[in-house]
């Protein structure tokens, strides 16, 4: 049985959302095989990264916490018939329920008080059971969806391509190429049909789902398509204006810098961000950051010297 998400993330069943991210980012980080060359630390990567990819989700967390392990196996809409069956049953051991998709619904009382509910003879809790708690029983099973994180540099995300990625489940570890879009971005998910788990019987298998992970970048920011960069500048490129070279992830580009730009004063270069296959490509902003020479030649100094004589700006009282 696979290890309890949340003990694999060392929060407890009531961590907030925030709680979770952190818990991952940490463990990520110690455990990211880039980093760390001890033997195991790729497989407790991995673990942690599907532990978060299913506790980050609402909706996914909240079937985990509900169906355990094999809540991936449970239909969509298993539950919701659950609560309605359950709340329309109390006080009164069988009828009719209004609102089932199955028609009439019925509740049972065990011996121990818990509920069971069902319709006319069929009771879903011994169905459900026998069809999850034993593999075989009640004929094919499809295979369930899972999902697994792609962590990906800017460059390579704005570039795509070609990536081998090597997965651990319950069997031997799969590896296989996958197909990078250009242009994917933070939470976008890549789809491989038929990669995710295995299903019962003559049942296909599920799909895998690819949720791509912008590694953090020593010198672009991203958000969405758009791309921020710091434009380093000297005080008279700044003051008299110039065109200058500015990276991007694409490959080098020229930026014009209007006299009398200060720090912070973004420029933008239209479609210069990230790729987008099936629309607009995101912008690049270049950054202005106004940079001064640590140490001064003796020339350097004397023209300063002059700058401050001669100059009326008082950058203090600009508003």
């Amino acid at each position: 049985m696979a290890r309890d998400y949340y003990e694999a993330l060392g929060v407890s069943r009531t961590a907030s959302a925030e709680e979770v991210q952190r818990a991952y980012r940490k463990l990520a980080r110690q455990h990211h095989p880039d980093v760390n060359r001890d033997p195991g630390a790729e497989e407790r990567f991995k673990e942690v990264s599907e532990a978060y990819s299913v506790l980050s989700d609402p909706d996914t967390r909240k079937r985990y916490d509900r169906f355990g392990p094999d809540f991936r196996q449970i239909p969509e809409g298993y539950e919701a018939y659950a609560d309605a069956a359950r709340a329309g049953g109390r006080g009164s051991p069988a009828g009719s329920r209004g609102g089932s998709p199955f028609g009439g619904g019925r509740v049972w009382v065990d011996s121990d008080g818990g509920e069971r509910f069902g319709v006319g003879d069929i009771d879903f809790d011994d169905l459900f059971s026998g069809l999850f708690g034993s593999r075989g029983a009640g004929g094919p099973i499809p295979g369930a969806d899972q999902e697994a994180e792609l962590e990906l540099s800017v460059e390579g995300a704005y570039r795509g391509g070609s990536r081998r990625i090597t997965l651990s489940g319950a069997g031997e570890p799969s590896s296989f190429e996958v197909t990078i879009p250009p242009g994917v971005t933070d939470g976008q998910r890549i789809r491989l049909a038929g990669r995710g788990g295995q299903g019962s019987g003559d049942a296909a298998a599920g799909d895998l789902y690819l949720v791509v992970r912008l590694a953090p970048h020593h010198r672009y920011r991203v958000n969405g398509r758009d791309i921020s960069v710091d434009l380093p500048l000297a005080p008279w490129e700044a003051a008299l204006g110039a065109s200058v070279p500015v990276p991007t992830p694409g490959g080098e580009a020229k930026v014009r810098v209007p006299a009398g730009s200060s720090t912070g004063r973004r420029l933008r270069l239209r479609g210069e961000g990230m790729p987008n296959p099936r629309g607009t490509p995101g912008d690049l902003y270049a950054v202005v950051k106004i940079m001064v020479p640590r140490t001064l030649t003796s020339r350097e100094r004397e023209l300063f010297e002059s700058l401050r004589r001669d100059s009326t700006f008082d950058p203090r009282g600009e508003t």
